[in-house]
């Protein structure tokens, strides 16, 4: 039985990837600080057997340490790493103080660093490490700043480990994941401007679902991305590679 380490499992993204990867026949074990939300993963998967919830701040020292032997005591064994856990609401540049900037850092790269330092030396041939980045590590976003600079950060640190580790068959890559509608998110929407720039710029007739992600990192999870490595597989319709416009918002100063 294969085991599965997930980040930010207790909602959104990580939720339901960690559903997906157990219905593939995985052990989950799911880290997150929410008690609650981890009471809901407990709920999701009811399956006390191939799961292992977490209640850890990943930002702390001994968090990395504390995740790989709670798995290797309970499961034996860590096929897979997805570091899914992040915040959002950034600010640009000229507004980022240095306490957020370190948050942001902690958060998004330290962290996730760590964690992987820690984890791979464990790993055998046949693993993989998934790190969850975001459309702005791929191309320029307004009011980036700091979460820009970790998500950038991230994948230039999964083109190394695929190429440090990859010759020992441990694959490293990314999922850039595009606006997916997570609670989070569906605040956002209130702000008319962030609504129109996601739906009049994403050629696809829906935006992204957290099903949509999970399925992405699922596969990268799986035999059938055995000769994957070192890519970011971007999740958003289109939006971060076409200059598309609805007609819309192309006839609306007619």
């Amino acid at each position: 039985m294969e085991v599965a380490i997930i980040t930010g499992a207790g909602s959104g993204i990580g939720l339901e990837t960690a559903k997906m990867l157990h219905q593939n026949g995985m052990a989950i074990v799911g880290v997150g600080r929410d008690q609650n939300k981890l009471a809901n993963l407990e709920k999701e998967i009811n399956d006390p057997e191939r799961l292992l919830t977490l209640s850890v701040d990943i930002t702390t020292d001994d968090a990395p340490q504390t995740i790989v032997t709670a798995t290797l005591e309970r499961f034996g064994q860590i096929n897979y790493l997805v570091n899914n856990a992040g915040i959002g609401s950034p600010k640009p540049l000229h507004e980022t103080d240095d306490a957020t900037l370190d948050h942001f850092l902690g958060i998004m790269l330290r962290a996730p660093f760590r964690l992987a330092r820690d984890v791979i030396v464990h790993m055998k041939p046949g693993s993989a490490i998934v790190n969850v980045t975001s459309t702005f590590a791929v191309i320029g976003g307004r009011r980036g700043g700091a979460y820009s600079a970790a998500k950038g950060g991230l994948t230039s640190l999964t083109q190394h480990m695929a190429c440090e580790y990859g010759p020992q068959g441990i694959r490293s890559n990314c999922v850039a994941p595009g606006v997916t509608m997570t609670d989070m998110v569906r605040e956002r929407f209130n702000d008319k401007g962030f609504r129109r720039m996601q739906v009049d710029m994403t050629p696809y007739p829906r935006l992204g679902e957290t099903e949509d992600v999970a399925s992405t990192i699922a596969f990268l999870c799986s035999k059938g991305s055995e000769f994957i490595n070192g890519q970011t597989i971007v999740v958003d319709g289109g939006w971060s590679s076409t200059k598309y416009l609805s007609p819309d918002a192309i006839n609306a100063g007619d």
